[in-house]
């Protein structure tokens, strides 16, 4: 039998952040479907955690992105349409007691009006695009540091050299 996960969510009009809370994950699956149906499932120390969610509306899958982090999997879905939903689940009712609201993400629909107005939104996804960004270049850099260590490397260097005289 699997267990669930906490799984933490907010919102902003155009988009639901998702976040499993599940260090040191493995084999980690991930699916969304358009009709809004959300599937997670992983193995920590030999046990089996999963979570199906049917969320409030549809949403767009080809603009929603994740990330696998070691101590959690953050999922941006985009919304379909851009609009702030009464729930996350389209169950009415009491949700399940592994779903909380993250309140660190957390923004009231009014609070999201005026952060447009000001210029001034630096969302999670920014950060999370900035932090996605500084891990490829870094990773760039020391495939570069690595290729100039190898003596081949030293070779094509002159050779080019070469070319430019």
């Amino acid at each position: 039998m699997s267990r669930h996960p906490t799984v933490k969510w907010a919102q902003r009009c155009d988009k639901i952040y998702l976040t499993v809370e599940l260090p040191d994950a493995k084999d980690v699956n991930l699916k969304l479907e358009p009709e809004g149906k959300f599937s997670f499932s992983a193995n920590k120390d030999g046990v089996s955690y999963e979570v199906d969610l049917e969320l409030f509306d549809k949403v767009s899958t080809k603009e929603s992105k994740f990330i696998i982090g070691m101590r959690s999997i953050v999922y941006v879905i985009k919304k379909a349409e851009k609009k702030w939903w009464s729930r996350l689940l389209k169950d009415e009712g009491k949700p399940p007691a592994f779903l909380k609201v993250d309140w660190d993400k957390w923004i009231d629909e009014e609070d999201e009006n005026e952060k447009a107005k000001d210029g001034k939104d630096f969302s999670v996804c920014s950060k999370l695009m900035i932090f996605c960004n500084f891990q490829e270049i870094f990773s760039y850099k020391i495939i570069e540091v690595m290729n100039n260590m190898h003596p081949s490397s030293k070779t094509k260097k002159k050779r080019e050299e070469k070319k430019r005289e």
